[in-house]
């Protein structure tokens, strides 16, 4: 009986030592925080898949830690800043949440702009690599990717023409589509993701611009009856996204951790990230066929009268970019000329 106790005591010693040698081999230990839930696509589809990727390719170098929900405090709007100043490592966060802070990547948010999740978020790698660089040098971005284009999901009233928007209170997700909606008469409403089920169940909204990506974990197929979808190759919007890291904990990684870190960041990433938010939509728009609930698309004539309405918009933001000693009409159509050279490559790519 003392031989097993023994045994069993050195048997636990030895599993202690290795877990212990196990702890210490993390030379680097990272925290990521972002706003959103476990199940959600950005958490369960790219954070976590991304972070056990750089740990095996560390060989346990780099021990990730990661916290969903703002488990480490604060509101989203300020992750960006949690980010920049070391209260975590890597952040995964909405640049528009803080209104006007980061105003050329708003051009990929401008209507009628982006495409495919992985086109536009190629498109916007590139344009960051070319254009943003300034507007994001207080951290180290590691990829900069949009979710697919985002539609209208109405409780009561469908929206069949520009004018069915007439005075109806719209969830606005971005501030350049909060702008979008009011030239045409809407009125735009402003809230986080995670408020538009109960504004819609209390009629506070109309209805919301959503992706069809979250519409699901949010139920909001069952809170509407219909949805507005956006005909052509490009969308009425779509919403840009930052996972960066915190510039001074990248640049003291030894230069083969950098390595790992650069090897998992940039166009190559953004193109699968893309693609999982494009595949994200499907399950969120079958829910809601399967439901019962109507679809509408705006095309043909009706869809230039929207291009049309919605163009002020666009030559506000360039305005705005002249006035600060930047070409904003040659940033415009170099994002559009980005997005259409990304969107051919998606197309050659399917016909193979």
């Amino acid at each position: 009986m003392k031989k097993h106790t023994r045994t069993l005591l050195k048997s636990l010693l030895m599993a202690l030592s290795l877990s212990g040698a196990s702890a210490m081999a993390a030379e680097v230990e990272l925290k990521i925080h972002h706003f959103l839930p476990p199940p959600s696509t950005a958490h369960a589809q790219f954070i976590k898949p991304w972070a056990d990727k750089v740990m095996k390719e560390s060989n346990g170098r780099i021990d990730i830690k990661i916290y969903p929900a703002m488990q480490l405090g604060g509101k989203p709007p300020q992750l960006f800043d949690q980010v920049r100043d070391g209260v975590a490592d890597i952040v995964w966060t909405v640049p528009g949440y803080t209104r006007g802070r980061f105003p050329m990547t708003e051009v990929f948010e401008l209507p009628f702009v982006a495409g495919s999740a992985e086109a536009t978020s190629q498109a916007a790698w590139e344009f960051y690599e070319k254009y943003m660089k300034e507007e994001y040098k207080d951290v180290h971005p590691i990829l900069i990717h949009t979710h697919a284009p985002g539609q209208f999901h109405m409780r009561d009233k469908p929206i069949k023409t520009l004018a069915d928007l007439q005075n109806a209170k719209v969830r606005a997700p971005t501030r350049t589509i909060n702008e979008a909606l009011t030239v045409v008469g809407a009125t735009p409403v402003g809230m986080p993701v995670p408020a538009v089920p109960q504004a819609l169940s209390k009629g506070v909204v109309d209805g919301a611009m959503l992706p069809y990506e979250v519409t699901l974990p949010l139920k909001v197929h069952q809170l509407v009856k219909y949805h507005t979808e956006i005909g052509g190759d490009r969308g009425i919007y779509t919403a840009m996204f930052l996972f960066a890291m915190n510039k001074k904990k990248y640049d003291s990684l030894p230069a083969d951790l950098k390595q790992v870190i650069d090897n998992n960041s940039g166009l190559a990433l953004a193109k699968q990230i893309g693609e999982t938010w494009d595949k994200a939509d499907n399950p969120g728009r079958e829910a809601a066929k399967k439901r019962g609930n109507h679809f509408n698309t705006i095309e043909g004539a009706e869809l230039e009268h929207w291009k049309q309405a919605t163009q002020p918009v666009v030559d506000h933001w360039i305005k705005a970019m002249d006035e600060k000693g930047m070409n904003g009409k040659q940033m415009y159509e170099d994002a559009k000329a980005l997005v259409a050279k990304y969107s051919h490559a998606e197309m050659k790519q399917a016909q193979k």
